[in-house]
């Protein structure tokens, strides 16, 4: 898609699950006047806090945060829904004299935002629950091999994603990447990416904060909202909940609840670097090391003149 050259540029901070991307956006937002908006389909859901990696409270009273908190975790809330909202926060953003961070991890996000939304036709309710329930039961391999067949451009994506790429192709006749690029509206924003990766460091750094979240408080916030939430709701989706929820049960020890939720965190990770790396414009992408000494000289050059003095970073 053709994106005027007068529309307002966007800073996005991305990558990878656990690459670092918070720890750099509130160190630029500090020192920028900046906003950062969350693009992390797992933070929205309200009390999925420890397992979702939300910021702290002290993160967020040092700088204004905005997609985290937004929905209660029973319910739907799609890419389309998460853009409209960002387009106000980024609107308010820039109303107050700030500067919008977009932050996050989900491409889907990342392309309803700047790719422009598309108006999906019209589905039957009724059958749209009768398939739900049919394709409840499969596992994201079994999803997998039927969006290759409807909706193959979409294949390499998380669950939620294939489940919709097939209720759209069986139930309107069009596949979801194709109203993407015939029925999506002008974007508003020009983005220019950080897209941030550690390399094979990443590995050590997941497995280190998987330890810290099963140490503070992660059981107990699964224990606690398995009390008021139903267990079909999407919050339960966001990875590593489902083996925490049964070793609360007792029917995973700690070890090998650690251990799937490893299994899956690599399995997203590879998912979003092959997103990452093939689905944002090259010109329009600088990627930095976390781990490498000089990331902020680096990150200073990427936000540009006025953003962060260099000499200083």
């Amino acid at each position: 898609m053709t994106v005027d050259s007068a529309v307002a540029e966007i800073r996005v901070v991305c990558g990878p699950t656990a690459a670092g991307k918070s720890v750099i956006a509130l160190w630029l937002a500090e020192r920028g006047a900046g906003t950062i908006v969350s693009a992390d389909s797992r933070q929205i859901y309200r009390g999925f806090d420890v397992g979702t990696a939300k910021p702290a409270p002290s993160e967020r009273a040092r700088v204004p945060h905005r997609g985290i908190d937004v929905v209660d975790p029973v319910a739907r809330y799609s890419a389309a829904a998460w853009a409209a909202a960002a387009d106000m926060w980024i609107d308010e953003a820039l109303a107050a004299g700030r500067v919008p961070i977009v932050v996050g991890g989900t491409g889907l996000y990342l392309r309803a935002l700047f790719e422009g939304l598309f108006t999906q036709p019209e589905t039957d309710p009724a059958a749209r629950r009768d398939l739900e329930h049919s394709l409840a039961g499969l596992s994201v391999d079994e999803l997998r091999r039927w969006v290759r067949v409807l909706d193959p451009a979409r294949a390499h994506l998380g669950r939620t994603q294939l489940l919709r790429a097939i209720e759209v192709a069986l139930l309107t006749g069009h596949r979801v990447s194709e109203l993407h690029r015939d029925r999506a509206t002008a974007p508003r924003w020009r983005p220019r990416y950080l897209v941030v990766d550690p390399g094979p460091g990443l590995a050590a750094r997941m497995a280190t904060r998987l330890d810290d979240m099963l140490d503070h408080g992660w059981p107990d916030e699964v224990q606690r909202l398995m009390q008021t939430v139903p267990p079909d709701a999407p919050a339960w989706n966001a990875t590593g909940y489902g083996a925490v929820r049964r070793m609360v049960r007792g029917e995973l020890t700690r070890t090998a609840a650690r251990e799937a939720i490893l299994i899956h965190t690599r399995q997203y990770a590879k998912r979003q670097r092959t997103w990452f790396r093939h689905q944002l414009p090259a010109n329009r992408v600088t990627r930095i090391d976390p781990l490498a000494g000089d990331w902020r000289a680096a990150v200073a050059r990427w936000a540009g003149a006025g953003f962060v003095d260099e000499a200083t970073a």
